[in-house]
């Protein structure tokens, strides 16, 4: 499945969706076992894992929403965390941490920057409203750009 041509299906709109939905439980899962890992008291720091894990949460609620008007089912995000946590270990220590977490900001905001574009492409009829899902989906592609820009001060402001 890519978003490197026109979306033209709701089957092919429900997977992008679904693809959604693991990255942004995959973020939540590894902000978590990062602040799980710290081993020094960085507030600015668990702030901001806290901040990245509830946005996450969020956003996987509303593309799940999404995903429903589409009647297309997605994976249980119990069985997503256990995929995480058997590959995944997080590092401990402040660079680490804040260059997977830039990655991860990354990698969703151009995610749905193309998602976005590939829709956009697309003379396909949804059966869900087009200026709805493009307005949830631009929404959730702002705050990973903040997310971004976060991530990017409080590096900066570390140096």
């Amino acid at each position: 499945m890519s978003v490197e041509q026109p979306v033209s299906s709701d089957h092919q709109l429900a997977r992008l969706l679904q693809i959604g939905v693991v990255l942004e439980e995959v973020v939540e899962a590894r902000a978590g076992e990062h602040e799980k890992s710290l081993d020094v008291d960085d507030p600015e720091l668990e702030a901001l894992l806290d901040e990245a894990a509830a946005e996450s949460a969020a956003h996987r609620d509303e593309l799940e929403d999404l995903i429903d008007e589409l009647d297309a089912d997605t994976i249980p995000f119990e069985e997503i965390k256990g995929l995480v946590a058997a590959q995944y270990e997080a590092e401990a220590d402040f660079d680490g941490i804040l260059y997977d977490q830039l990655c991860n900001e990354e990698t969703a905001y151009k995610f749905y920057d193309d998602l976005i574009d590939a829709i956009e492409e697309s003379d396909a009829e949804f059966s869900i409203d087009r200026d709805r899902l493009l307005g949830t989906l631009s929404a959730i592609r702002d705050d990973e750009a903040d997310g971004v820009e976060d991530v990017t001060d409080l590096m900066e402001a570390r140096e």
